[in-house]
């Protein structure tokens, strides 16, 4: 195993399957993530996860190291390291970070009862809770541009959120100026610029908005989500920002003694399990 291969493991070993949003499962030998989770949340194959860790593949893709950076809840500078072990250049300045700090790792760890998920500024989830993947679906198990929020707006419309076309509009104007304000922000990230291209070329919403001088915001605004066992629910959604970070926070909460409240008490039990 090469330096490599030892540092992918020992920060496996760091993270529990509750910080990573995923069950504890059965009883386990060592409290860090097993291989084939760590594969599942970023987007790899556990052959490949293994190849690594043992030194027979020591040259991955930016792609990759980005990936893994997330799942492994890596800082700015665990994740220039992690590029200097693979021999890759450290990410410049210029690009988009996936670092959570820990205040916000906190936040997601202890807002059992809410829904919630953490983007970057091009709208990639990067962490999510139980609760979370419990309603709209188990994001460990997107690959690629599937994780983009944005892209599966237009790839997958009504999956479990459904808007009317008012909303649709307000949330695509929306997130429309919030890829404008990071392409200012990250003028030279190759990953954010191929997302607006290919959005540009496969969606002509999008591309019809893009090329249009309009300007929205999110606002606290109600989403009714459909679920497979426990049908509709109607509540709020909230996006908050970070402070010094281009991080954006999706929360999402019921009325108290309201129906929605009582399905997602419900949903807290039953996680990914199944009612059928």
């Amino acid at each position: 195993m090469g330096e490599l291969g030892r540092t992918l493991h020992a920060w496996r070993d760091r993270v529990t399957p509750d910080e990573a949003g995923l069950p504890a499962g059965e009883r386990r030998r060592a409290p860090g993530l097993r291989r084939e989770e760590l594969a599942q949340l970023a987007g790899l194959s556990v052959d490949y996860i293994v190849r690594l860790e043992q030194g027979r593949s020591d040259s991955p893709s930016v792609q990759v190291l980005t990936a893994l950076s997330r799942a492994l809840r890596l800082s700015d500078a665990e994740r220039n390291h992690l590029f200097v072990l693979a021999g890759q250049v450290e990410p410049s300045p210029g690009r988009i970070s996936a670092y959570i700090p820990p205040g916000v790792h906190r936040m997601v760890d202890q807002l059992e009862g809410a829904p919630l998920c953490v983007c970057d500024a091009a709208w990639g989830l990067i962490t999510w809770n139980p609760l979370f993947a419990a309603l709209i679906g188990d994001p460990s198990e997107w690959r690629g541009r599937w994780r983009n929020i944005i892209w599966r707006h237009y790839a997958a419309p009504g999956e479990r959120v459904l808007q009317t076309p008012e909303q649709r509009r307000s949330f695509q104007i929306a997130m429309v100026t919030d890829l404008r304000a990071s392409l200012a922000r990250y003028p030279h990230d190759p990953e954010l610029r191929a997302l607006i291209d290919e959005l540009r070329a496969g969606y002509d919403e999008f591309a019809q908005l893009w090329d249009q001088p309009v300007v929205g915001f999110h606002q606290t605004e109600q989403k009714t989500i459909r679920h497979p066992d426990l049908g509709t629910l109607v509540i709020d959604c909230d996006v908050l920002t970070v402070p010094g970070s281009d991080l954006r926070i999706v929360v999402y909460t019921a009325a108290p003694n309201s129906e929605a409240a009582e399905k997602l008490r419900l949903l807290s039990v039953i996680g990914l399990q199944t009612l059928r």
